[in-house]
Parts: structure tokens; sequence; C-alpha cells
């Protein structure tokens, strides 16, 4: 089972369409996001294209009952206070926005660690534990939104960034 990682997507609605419709081409069917998300509107594109996400608040999640109240709107989007422990895939998953924000102990009892607010790709393993940030989907700080894709079985990450995957559109006609 394939999953999408985001974080930081920051109200950038083209690049969340863009970073979804891409994993969606890649078999995609859920989201994983580890917070700030900002404006309720912000979860439109997980609607309008039907993509289900587990998500944690961020620092920037300021109307948090306005995201609760549009997450009620259309498919499985779920949104929770971090850290946040589940099981998805057999794998138990711990989803926090600030890793710092989270216990150490924590961390080594699961699997898997998502985490954003760097705005920066990291992967790394601590123990048995692999700790991954998929980046920023807005691309506000470093120019260029991104993710990731978590194979479940595997554990294997692939990072890319959005302009890697769009097709370049051809120029008109002079």
């Amino acid at each position: 089972m394939k999953v999408g990682l985001l974080s930081d997507t920051h109200d950038r609605l083209p690049a969340i369409e863009s970073l979804l419709t891409y994993m969606q081409g890649l078999g995609v069917h859920m989201v994983l996001h580890a917070g700030d998300f900002c404006a309720p509107f912000a979860l439109k594109p997980f609607v309008d294209l039907n993509m289900p996400v587990i998500g944690v608040f961020g620092r920037n999640d300021g109307d948090r009952e306005g995201l609760r109240a549009f997450a009620q709107r259309g498919v499985g989007i779920e949104l929770f206070e971090g850290p946040h422990s589940m099981e998805l895939g057999g794998k138990r998953i711990l989803m926090v926005h600030d890793i710092g924000e989270a216990n150490p102990r924590s961390l080594e009892n699961h699997q898997i660690v998502l985490h954003g607010f760097t705005h920066r790709e990291e992967m790394k393993h601590r123990a048995d534990t692999l700790i991954v940030n998929p980046g920023e989907g807005c691309g506000w700080l470093h120019g260029e939104p991104s993710g990731a894709i978590l194979d479940l079985q595997t554990s294997d990450v692939q990072f890319f960034k959005l302009r890697d995957v769009l097709t370049p559109k051809p120029l008109p006609d002079e």
C-alpha cells in the first residue's frame, strides 16, 4: 500500500492539487499530512480529487474548528491534535508537526514517524524507526513544492519536487 506524505501546504491550492494529482497517477489513494494546512479552503483539493487524508494540526492552523467543519464535507478527512498515533497497513505510525513535540520514547515505539515544520525533506532512521519529513507542499520558503510517497510494505520513501513531475506546457506558436 502506497500513501502520500505532505506537510506545510500553507493554502497553496495549485501546488496541493498538482501534488495530489501526481500521487494519484502513481496509485496513491490516501495522504498523511503533518500539519500547516492553514485555512479551511486548503482542504478543497482533497475533496475535489476524492483523496482521503489523515492529518495533524500544525502551528499555523489557526482555524481548527473551520478545518474540522470543512473536513465534514467530503471524502475521509480526519484531523487530529498531534502527536497522533495510529496503525495503517500493519505499521505503527506517529504523526506530529514539530518532531520536538514528540516524546523521544514515543518515537521509539513507532515504526514510522511523519513530521513537518522545518519545510525541508528528510529521512533518517533512529534504531528501528523510520523518520520522514516530506518537505514543504507550498514551496513558499524554498521555492519548490515537494512531497513524498511511502510504500508501507517495504518502508521505501520516494521524495519528489513538483517541478520534476509536471509536464511542461508547449509554448504557443508565434
